[in-house]
């Protein structure tokens, strides 16, 4: 038994005329016969009546008839869904972002993806959380890829040869000071006049933490840490209600009539963000072409430029 055997006995069933079936078919009438005979065999019972040169569905025939209809309609849908699935032009995009990305870049590169021809029938489907969660979602593939920080090992695990790191973009790591700080007035800021000051720092587990005492150790400086948090704008709401001063990696959106980002001088320290993928995970063509899409964008709007994000 095969599909088109079945296809061939909807196609009787319906019309119940073997040579108008088989012309409907673009096969012969012979080869439909026979494909009929055969399916008879396999099943054991007859699936149609035969009238003199008339044939009729058997008791048999309308009750196969009814799960075959319904069988070959869900084959059918499954058929459109993956030619959906493989059209690059079509399908649905999940993406898992870490929380400052949201400020500008994921925003930017959309709204420019959106404007090329045919990406009306693209959607995507977006979510944030920090390196961790992301990763662990993108091994249980929750999404399609991450943008993210790179990591060695993820709850004790190494998982070196489970993801893969493509490097993107880099975002730059300033100085968060409240609106009415002295050094405030200033555009950019040298680590050793602050070194005494009160820091709001990120908590050890964060791949942050890392980067910012990097700076600290390039500059000669122990920072007077007084608060350890885990997200961004916690730190930047502790620095707005003058609780210490904080290194951030750049958040554009960031009002800062109430809190100022200076750019530090002298430091070459720089959050670099990854397209992480599964490793012989398939992605669909409509996926690979954003992928494509968003790291020519990083390369022409900010590498090229010599900008970070």
């Amino acid at each position: 038994m095969n599909i088109k055997h079945l296809v061939y006995f909807r196609e009787l069933a319906h019309t119940q005329h073997m040579s108008q079936a088989a012309e409907n078919l673009g096969i012969s009438q012979p080869t439909l016969s026979y494909s009929i005979d055969n399916l008879e065999k396999q099943l054991g019972v007859p699936l149609f009546e035969h009238e003199g040169r008339n044939i009729k569905l058997s008791r048999f025939g309308e009750i196969y008839l009814k799960f075959v209809t319904r069988g070959l309609d869900e084959i059918q849908r499954g058929d459109a869904i993956l030619e959906q699935l493989l059209n690059v032009n079509e399908g649905n995009i999940r993406m898992g972002f870490t929380y400052t990305l949201g400020q500008k870049l994921i925003p930017e590169t959309l709204s420019a993806f959106q404007k090329k021809a045919d990406t009306e029938n693209i959607s995507f489907e977006l979510f944030q959380g920090n390196t961790n969660e992301l990763l662990d979602s993108l091994l249980k593939e929750k999404f399609d890829f991450v943008l993210s920080s790179k990591i060695d090992e993820l709850n004790g695990v190494p998982i070196k040869n489970k993801l893969n790191f493509l490097p993107i973009i880099q975002q730059e790591i300033m100085l968060a000071v409240p609106a009415d700080h002295p050094l405030a007035q200033q555009d950019s800021v040298d680590l050793k006049d602050i070194a005494d000051e009160p820091l709001i720092a990120f908590a050890k587990t964060d791949h942050m933490r890392t980067l910012i005492d990097e700076i600290f150790t390039n500059a000669g400086i122990v920072p007077n840490i007084k608060y350890e948090v885990e997200e961004d704008h916690t730190l930047t709401g502790f620095v707005q209600f003058h609780q210490g001063i904080a290194l951030v990696p750049n958040l554009p959106q960031l009002d800062q009539t109430k809190v100022k980002l200076l750019h530090i001088k002298n430091n070459q320290v720089v959050h670099q963000i990854y397209m992480v993928l599964k490793n012989n995970r398939f992605l669909t063509p409509s996926v690979s072409r954003f992928q494509n899409f968003l790291t020519d964008f990083c390369k022409e709007n900010y590498k090229h430029q010599h900008k970070l994000l």
